[in-house]
């Protein structure tokens, strides 16, 4: 009978332990709700990363990236649908792998930053599709031509004081009037960018 004790013992605490973890899960949010957590209004910051890539047939294409941006965005943490965002491009800064594709986009047959210096983009709709996720409907605006665009965001990193997001998207070009090079060169421009808000 003494054999038996220690193992009664050690599965009595072995159901207390387990009876405990249930409880904690209970209570305990199956994961964080970054988004409405990290509420408030932000500052998009210099250090961010807007970057771009438009396929060419057989492989290759172009890479670019805009060096100068500004704009804003608010995260309301009781409706995430009541987020929005604002972000503004200066074309003039446009940048390719090589010097004389940079002068080709800053020309008037693409993005033609002598009439147009600015490139923008305005949120109608923010859609929540996960605790970090969300998708954005907008209006890009490009050569003084505006269209519906979307974008899918994703929470990166969060303190206190600021928050990064990835943002991707698909853009045809051609109703922008940048239709020049297809169909060697893809009509989809595709987004890849790293936004870092401060808060204000």
């Amino acid at each position: 009978m003494s054999d038996h004790v220690p193992l009664r013992a050690r599965a009595g605490k072995l159901a207390g332990w387990a009876l405990a973890a249930g409880l904690l899960l209970a209570v305990t949010p199956a994961s964080a709700d970054t988004l409405s957590e990290a509420a408030g209004n932000y500052r998009i910051d210099p250090s961010s990363r807007i970057n771009f890539k438009v396929d060419q047939v057989g492989g290759g294409g172009i890479n670019g990236s805009f060096g100068s941006y500004s704009g804003s965005f608010k995260i309301d943490g009781n409706n995430v649908a009541k987020s929005n965002v604002t972000i503004t491009l200066f074309s003039k800064s446009v940048k390719a792998d090589q010097a004389r594709i940079t002068d080709f986009l800053r020309s008037d047959a693409v993005f033609d930053i002598a009439n147009y210096p600015e490139i923008t983009f305005r949120s109608t709709s923010v859609t929540r599709t996960g605790n970090d996720e969300a998708r954005i409907d907008g209006v890009l605006t490009a050569r003084g031509k505006s269209r519906k665009a979307q974008f899918a965001a994703t929470v990166g990193k969060r303190n206190g004081k600021a928050i990064s997001f990835r943002v991707t998207g698909s853009i045809y070009r051609s109703p922008y009037g940048m239709d020049v090079g297809t169909p060697i060169y893809s009509n989809v421009v595709q987004f890849d960018m790293t936004l870092n808000g401060t808060r204000k």
